[in-house]
C-alpha cells in the first residue's frame, strides 16, 4: 500500500512540475514572443520563417561541384566538377553551404553580424549543419575565420565564432576560436573585385604558436558566414595547412551566387 501510495504521490509531484513548466514556458512567450529569422513577425516556434519569408529562401541542395559546393541545374553524375574547381582548385577539400545569399537569408547574415542578432546563430549553424553533414562528420576540429583583435574590440563578437560555436555543441567536436589569427588589418572587402580581394588578404592569417597542438595533424572545418569569392577562406585555410592541417574543409550559411548581389543594391557582405 505504501509503495502503492509513494508512487501516486511521485506521479502527482511529475504532474505538478509538469504544469509549472507549461506555465513558465507560457510566460516567456508571451513576454518574448518567438519572431520570425527573417523579418521579426511573431511565429509559433522560436528559429523559424513566416509564411512569407519561407518560399524566399533557397537552400542550396545537391547536385553540386563535390569540391566548391556550387549548385548545377541538373546532374551532372556522380565526382563533376565545377568548371572553377578545375581551372582553380582551392586549397581546401570542400566548400559547402546552406542557402544562397538572397534575400531573407542575407537579412539573417546581416541581422546577426551588423544588428547583434547572436541568437540567430543556433538557428543558422543548424541549417549548416544538414548541408554540410559530411563535413561534420570527418572534421576532428572547428575553426571559425577570425576577426583581427581590433575589429572584434569595436564589435564585441566574431559573427563566424558564433556560428562555428553552435556548430560544435551540435557535432559535439572541439571549438578552438584561438586556432587561427588574424595578424594583418585589411580593409573591408565590400566592393573589391576578386583580385584586390586576394592582395587584401594575403598574409592576413597565421597559426599562433598556441594554436599548433590544436591543429596540426587534423582535419580542420573552417567556418564563416558568407562564402563571397572565396579570398578570404582560401587565405584562412592556406595558413591552417601551413600550420600543419592534414585537411582543410568549408562550411558557410550562405555562398554568393550569380544574380545575388548587385552592384546598385546598398546591402553589404
Amino acid at each position: 500500500m505504501t509503495a502503492l501510495t509513494d508512487r501516486g504521490v511521485d506521479i502527482k509531484g511529475a504532474h505538478v512540475k509538469g504544469f509549472a513548466a507549461s506555465a513558465v514556458g507560457f510566460g516567456i512567450r508571451m513576454l518574448f514572443p518567438p519572431l520570425c529569422a527573417g523579418c521579426r513577425r511573431i511565429v509559433t516556434e522560436p528559429g523559424t520563417l513566416c509564411g512569407e519569408c519561407w518560399p524566399k529562401i533557397r537552400f542550396l541542395e545537391r547536385p553540386w561541384c563535390e569540391v566548391m559546393g556550387t549548385p548545377f541545374t541538373h546532374d551532372m553524375g556522380e565526382g563533376f566538377l565545377s568548371a572553377e574547381a578545375i581551372a582553380n582548385p582551392p586549397p581546401f577539400q570542400r566548400a559547402r553551404a546552406a542557402v544562397s545569399y538572397h534575400g531573407v537569408a542575407r537579412r539573417m547574415v546581416q541581422g546577426l553580424k551588423y544588428s547583434d542578432r547572436t541568437d540567430l546563430a543556433r538557428w543558422m549553424a543548424g541549417w549548416m549543419a544538414r548541408a554540410g553533414a559530411e563535413l561534420l562528420a570527418d572534421a576532428e576540429t572547428i575553426v571559425p575565420v577570425p576577426l583581427h583583435r581590433g575589429r572584434f574590440l569595436r564589435r564585441r563578437f566574431n559573427q563566424s565564432a558564433e556560428l562555428a560555436r553552435a556548430l560544435a555543441r551540435r557535432s559535439g567536436k572541439p571549438f578552438e576560436p584561438m586556432a587561427l589569427a588574424r595578424v594583418k588589418i585589411t580593409r573591408q572587402q565590400v566592393g573589391l573585385d576578386r583580385r584586390e580581394r586576394e592582395d587584401n588578404v594575403r598574409g592576413a592569417f597565421r597559426v599562433p604558436p598556441e594554436g599548433d597542438i590544436k591543429v596540426r595533424g587534423r582535419r580542420v572545418l573552417l567556418v564563416d558566414d558568407v562564402y563571397t569569392t572565396g579570398a578570404t577562406i582560401s587565405a584562412a585555410a592556406r595558413a591552417l595547412k601551413r600550420g600543419g592541417a592534414t585537411g582543410v574543409d568549408v562550411l558557410t550559411f550562405a555562398r554568393v551566387l550569380p544574380g545575388d548581389f548587385r552592384p546598385d543594391e546598398a546591402a553589404t557582405i
